[in-house]
């Protein structure tokens, strides 16, 4: 029987258990005490960060790059804890 495929937190299609796994893990892994910490330092290097009026295209395509990784952590945290609260496999 094959699994029913839908469209993860990150926008890649596959199976909704193997899509809570990840988020599971990711929250394990971020919701720690050591886990917080660093993911506090990611945000303040990438979506905290300013940049002034001469950063180059290039430099805002990596900054950019950087910022939707640490998002999609967090989008991660927060889908993985939503399954746990609802009890469903969403």
């Amino acid at each position: 029987m094959s699994q029913k495929i839908n469209v993860g937190v990150d926008g890649i299609n596959r199976p909704k258990d193997k899509d809570r796994e990840i988020s599971e893990n990711i929250a394990t892994l971020f919701g720690s005490v050591t886990g917080q910490a660093v993911l506090r330092y990611l945000r303040s290097i990438t979506i905290e960060m300013v940049h002034g009026p001469n950063v180059t295209t290039e430099e805002l395509r990596h900054m950019e790059g950087q910022r939707y990784i640490v998002g999609l952590i967090e989008n991660r945290m927060n889908h993985a804890h939503k399954v746990k609260n609802d009890g469903t496999r969403s």
